[in-house]
């Protein structure tokens, strides 16, 4: 397998991790376990960056993958692509304010802009692995 075929996956791989981290996170929260709570939230904040960095270095080596589906699933596709773009651009601030947040256990704030930023970016993670699975399994 080559470079190119290896980082779409493994970015793949890294935002699916998030979003089971995020998930986790919130049931640790529920079951107020603060502790795991704030691992799970940590962690899946620290796979969101290695997938950003994965990301950007597979763009700037190989550019962009074209879609080749066509009718409604090409509707779908690029529906999916721009609301998952807006909302990742969007999310990244909320969440270094969330994480900030919680770190200064400025923990009613926290919670107000986490009630936010969670469903974000959960959309974001899972918006990201179906566009890849769109372009990179479905498509082929």
């Amino acid at each position: 397998m080559s470079l190119q075929e290896i980082l779409p996956a493994l970015d793949a791989g890294l935002i699916l991790t998030s979003g089971v981290c995020l998930v986790l996170g919130f049931i640790f929260i529920k079951q107020k376990r603060i502790t795991w709570h704030k691992r799970s939230m940590l962690t899946a904040a620290g796979f969101a960056a290695l997938f950003l960095m994965v990301y950007v270095i597979r763009w700037a080596l190989f550019g962009s993958k074209p879609f080749e589906g066509q009718g409604f699933v090409r509707q779908v596709y690029f529906g999916l692509l721009g609301s998952h773009v807006v909302l990742a651009i969007a999310i990244v601030p909320l969440v270094i304010v969330t994480l900030r947040r919680a770190l200064r256990s400025d923990f009613s704030n926290h919670k107000r802009i986490a009630r936010i930023t969670l469903p974000i970016w959960l959309y974001v993670a899972i918006t990201g692995w179906l566009v890849y699975w769109m372009l990179y399994h479905m498509s082929n």
